[in-house]
């Protein structure tokens, strides 16, 4: 008790107002609450509204912003690689191959050299191969030459009993449906990527064990004919029928941009390869001639024309030790050429004989140096270079069917030709017979597959067909994946 206070209040208590002593009163008075109450709730309502006008303007502000710092971060990417390529661009010497008032000096990023020329009617002024580059060919050629020798099959090479159960395992749509098919394949083993250019004029870049697109290459205005990786850099090349030969850079963010334009051809760029140095490509174009490039430089340094006729090429693969390269024309003939001098060292008529009028559509060395396999619409023809005579034909049991195109996997133990079906044969020796191993169907419903490409060690075959999807057949592991 002694805790508890006393609390003093008035008695006096404060009378109601008049409203509240009748019922219309009071009923009036709620009645002005509730329109107090409304107004405050309409009052609301507009602060809201306003408010979600205020967020929608700096919501549309923000995105301009965004805009407008990708095309300023696009304009800068092009303006570094605009000025990379100039620092890489510096003037090359006049060499012996090319008159004194010739000049091959860069000016403003373009290749002015070969823009100039000796004359009314004369080709555009090339430097030429130099020694020191020939030295550089010969240089490399000794040692794949010495290493090959030692070199054995890998222990991780798929075996005949595993390619046997390869099945498709998955589809990839990677080009337009507005037009469909991809004309060529390349496979970057080391990092395990896939290229491939459609007819739709676009070239992409195909990551095979996220099996996601990396990159869309997109520049060309007509169908891209051939594509090839640089080596294990993030280096592409793509050719096209709209004449011109493009070197891609791949970027930090995954995305390729194209460093060069070459536009030395005059028709159709068919078909382009890599020296094994990976210094230097060549073209091959139904031009009738074929283009030695520094792809430092992007400059031309050779433009050879085939003098015994005016067919075109359709096809080009440098041999693997890299002084001798072939070339299929138009007219069914598979020549052989020396890089180094730039002369027609031997021809291979045997598709003519057989009949054949049209192109050698693809080439390919075996590993081991010996072997050339030719596709044209006969069949697959090998020849040993050691003999220069063929010692196979592979053709399809129906006398109709077109063959594509013939691939050596990277080690030269297989040897895939693509047609109606594709087909993967055992590379055995000369005497020996040469056994199908494998047949996959034509499941792109076009009856005619385009290309064909072996993956690392032979685990997987890339397969390209006249509709927009890659397709990967190989061993399928438990889990439903690709077995490594």
């Amino acid at each position: 008790m002694d805790d508890i206070v006393p609390v003093k209040t008035g008695k006096i208590v404060k009378p109601r107002m008049v409203q509240t002593a009748s019922i219309p009163g009071m009923i009036g008075m709620f009645q002005n609450e509730w329109d107090s109450l409304m107004l405050s709730n309409f009052a609301l309502e507009q602060q809201l509204h306003t408010a979600r006008q205020e967020l929608s303007h700096a919501l549309y502000q923000h995105d301009a912003a965004c805009r407008v710092i990708a095309r300023l971060k696009k304009e800068r990417d092009e303006a570094g690689s605009l000025l990379a390529q100039a620092e890489r661009q510096i003037p090359m010497s006049t060499s012996t191959a090319v008159s004194a008032n010739a000049s091959t000096g860069v000016s403003n990023g373009r290749r002015a050299a070969e823009d100039e020329e000796l004359g009314p009617g004369a080709k555009k002024a090339r430097p030429g191969i130099s020694a020191n580059i020939i030295a550089d060919l010969t240089e490399c050629n000794a040692a794949l030459s010495q290493q090959r020798k030692k070199r054995q099959t890998r222990a991780t090479l798929a075996s005949v009993d595993a390619l046997e159960k390869y099945t498709q395992l998955s589809s990839h749509p990677l080009h337009k449906t507005s037009k469909p098919g991809i004309i060529s394949l390349d496979i970057h083993h080391s990092r395990d990527r896939i290229a491939t250019g459609g007819a739709d004029a676009n070239a992409v870049v195909f990551d095979q064990s996220s099996g996601e697109i990396l990159s869309t290459l997109s520049g060309h205005s007509k169908k891209v004919t051939s594509v090839k990786f640089v080596g294990d850099g993030d280096v592409v090349l793509t050719s096209s029928a709209d004449k011109t030969v493009r070197i891609w850079q791949g970027a930090e963010d995954g995305n390729y941009n194209c460093r060069h334009v070459l536009k030395d051809h005059t028709a159709e760029v068919q078909a382009v390869t890599v020296h094994a140095t990976n210094n230097y490509c060549v073209t091959a174009s139904l031009d009738n001639t074929w283009c030695f490039y520094d792809l430092f430089t992007a400059l031309c340094l050779a433009q050879v024309t085939d003098p015994s006729g005016s067919e075109g090429f359709t096809s080009a693969a440098f041999h693997p030790d890299g002084l001798i390269l072939g070339m299929g024309t138009s007219g069914a003939l598979v020549k052989i050429w020396d890089v180094k001098s730039q002369q027609n060292v031997a021809n291979f008529d045997d598709h003519v004989k057989s009949g054949q009028t049209g192109p050698i559509t693809s080439m390919s060395f075996s590993e081991n140096g010996y072997f050339l396999a030719t596709a044209a619409h006969d069949s697959v023809k090998v020849f040993d270079l050691r003999k220069l005579k063929n010692i196979r034909t592979l053709s399809f049991d129906d006398s109709d069917t077109p063959t594509n195109y013939a691939e050596f996997d990277h080690g030269g133990n297989y040897l895939a030709i693509a047609g109606a079906d594709i087909r993967i044969y055992q590379v055995a020796s000369v005497k020996a017979e040469w056994n199908c191993i494998k047949t996959f169907p034509d499941l792109s419903g076009t009856g005619k597959t385009t290309c064909v490409k072996f993956g690392p060690d032979a685990k997987y075959v890339a397969v390209g067909s006249m509709d927009r999807n890659l397709r990967l057949f190989g061993l399928r592991g438990d889990d439903g994946s690709l077995e490594s």
